[in-house]
Order: C-alpha cells, then sequence, then structure tokens
C-alpha cells in the first residue's frame, strides 16, 4: 500500500498529471471513472488566485467523486504562495501540490515552476514554510534539474522530505529538455533507492503503454506512475493500465461507439462545467485527435470537429463517423 500522508493508495497507484487546458473536471471525472487512482487540477497562479482572477478560480472547482484530487499551485514569492494555501483550503482539496517542474518560458521566468530549480534553497524554504501553514497534505512536481549538468534531484528531494513533503512526482527530463527527447528514469530510481527516502516516489515522462508502466513499476522500482500525455483523449489508458498489470494481457481496442460515445459525453460535460457552449466546444478539441488515433482516412472529420464553434455540428459530425467507421 502507498500512502500520501494519511491517504492510503493501492499498489503501484495511477495518477493523472496536473496539465494545463486539460485535466479540468470533466476529464478528471472520465479519468478516475476508468482507473485513476488519484487526479489533479490544471495548475493555478497564486498571483491569479489571490488576483481573484475568475480563470484561476475556477480551476479551484472539485467534485466529491473524484476524491482523492490534488490542487497543484505555483509560484515563487512565499506571502502569495501562503495566501494561496488559505484560498485553496477552501476548497477542501485531499492534496496541495506544489509545481516545481513547468518547464514553459511565461512561468520560468518569473522564478516560478521548473525557475525555482535554479535555487533549491528556496525551492525547499517555500515548501517548508507551506507545510507549516495548513494540515493538508503537502506534495511537490518537479523536474530532474535546470539542465543536464545541474541535476541534484536525490539530495533535492531527501531535502523536501525532510520539510515535511508527503510525497514527490518527478518528471524525467530537466527543464532545458522540455519535452524533447526520451524521459529518464535513471535518477527516479536513484531518489527512491536512498535508503533516507520513505515517502512515495513518482515517475512521470513517457509513461504512454500499459508495458511502459510495468517497467516503471519492476525495473525502476518506483511507487506509481503519473501519467500525461498518454491519457489525452484516452481516458481508458488508466484501465489499460491495471488490466495488463493484472492479468498480463492487453484489453481489446476500444470500439469506434465506445469511443464515440466517450467524446460526446466528454463534450456535454465540458459544456455543462463551463456554463458556455462555444467555450465547451474549444475545450474538448485538443482530445478528438487521440479519441479517434489510428482510424485510417479520419483527417476530414477531424478537421470538421476541431474547425467547428458548434456543439450540434460536433455531435453530427460524430453520428457520421459512428455511421462511417463503427
Amino acid at each position: 500500500m502507498v500512502k500520501i500522508g494519511n491517504i492510503e493508495l493501492s499498489d503501484f497507484p495511477l495518477l493523472l498529471a496536473p496539465m494545463e487546458d486539460v485535466s479540468d473536471p470533466p476529464f478528471r471525472a472520465l479519468c478516475k471513472e476508468q482507473g485513476a487512482d488519484v487526479v489533479y487540477t490544471e495548475f493555478i497562479s497564486s498571483e491569479g488566485l489571490i488576483r481573484d482572477a475568475a480563470k484561476s478560480v475556477k480551476k479551484l472547482d472539485i467534485y466529491e467523486k473524484e476524491r482523492p484530487v490534488g490542487i497543484q499551485i505555483f509560484g515563487a514569492n512565499l506571502e502569495s504562495m501562503l495566501r494561496t494555501i488559505e484560498i485553496v483550503e477552501q476548497s477542501k482539496p485531499d492534496i496541495i501540490d506544489i509545481n516545481f517542474g513547468c518547464p514553459v518560458k511565461k512561468v520560468v521566468s518569473k522564478g516560478a515552476g521548473a525557475g525555482i530549480l535554479k535555487d533549491i534553497d528556496l525551492m525547499v524554504a517555500l515548501t517548508k514554510a507551506m507545510v507549516a501553514h495548513t494540515n493538508i497534505p503537502i506534495t511537490v512536481k518537479t523536474r530532474l534539474g535546470w539542465d543536464e549538468s545541474s541535476i541534484k534531484i536525490v539530495e533535492v528531494a531527501e531535502r523536501l522530505q525532510d520539510v515535511g513533503c508527503k510525497a514527490i512526482a518527478i518528471h524525467g527530463r530537466t527543464r532545458a529538455q522540455m519535452y524533447k527527447g526520451d524521459a529518464n528514469w535513471k535518477p527516479i530510481a536513484a531518489v527512491k533507492n536512498n535508503s533516507r527516502m520513505h515517502i512515495p516516489v513518482f515517475g512521470n515522462g513517457d509513461v504512454n503503454t500499459p508495458e511502459k508502466a510495468i517497467e516503471m513499476r519492476d525495473v525502476y522500482g518506483l511507487d506509481g506512475a503519473m501519467i500525461g500525455r498518454a491519457s489525452i483523449g484516452n481516458p481508458w489508458f488508466f484501465k489499460q493500465v491495471k488490466h495488463f498489470m493484472q492479468t498480463g494481457m492487453h484489453l481489446p481496442e476500444i470500439s469506434i461507439a465506445d469511443r464515440v460515445a466517450m467524446a460526446k459525453r466528454h463534450l456535454e460535460m465540458e459544456i455543462a462545467w463551463k456554463e458556455a457552449e462555444i467555450v465547451g466546444v474549444m475545450e474538448t478539441r485538443r482530445h478528438y485527435t487521440n479519441y479517434f488515433k489510428g482510424i485510417p482516412h479520419f483527417k476530414p472529420y477531424r478537421l470538421k470537429m476541431v474547425t467547428s464553434d458548434v456543439a450540434q455540428d460536433v455531435f453530427n459530425v460524430l453520428d457520421e463517423v459512428l455511421q462511417k467507421f463503427g
């Protein structure tokens, strides 16, 4: 059994990674239904929350059916981060996760996300202060280091644990790599194999097949896998991984009927949550390529789906897809 604070999880839990414009409540609900053990919100700007920016506040929406659910925040200013915790606590998340890994320039340029990897002392001090400021378990998501020459993740993880961090998820790339090249899980395994570490160590990056998840568990000895891009337009991925872990067999390919039904549900849920048809339609677009991955000659249908602003038009195209390929 894996524990984050007092939260008990199964052996080798699967976590839905926090992803901007992806891991919103509708998508989290679908992933949860399909076997995700823990889900995280999109990352939320501490400065945005304090300013009461509508987009940041909306990201605090969490629902009972999602639990355990983590709210992820980012920032580099101690006062702002502590104020953010007070705001976040009102949503009653099970976990508060600090993003020390986002490589995007507009985040890094403010010293937040992966930008803080240039100042490990600040990273540790922020974590320590936040742990002291709340009874909710604080966890961290980070990267191996700023670049290849500054990887000190074993030491960093140990220091974060020592100031009260309850779990750490590590993406197997440096900030300099962004999302290029292959993720390197060896340094993550080194964190796990450090005899002083006793909190869960989760691996992240390139877990895009059930076999990769097994490898992360059996070869690298990690406590769980955080799934990001492989789940986009494929909430079934969690179920597929778990089935493979239990049986050594792959689940049958998802039928066209099931793909269409899931895409329709996803769109309906997005519109309901956003309370605006056009926004719901736009939020779902990024998922269509993967919902229908591998279908030959699908491009014209996908093009219609991602260029329409009207929900009924998208539903009509999905009906066409079912008639043509189902």
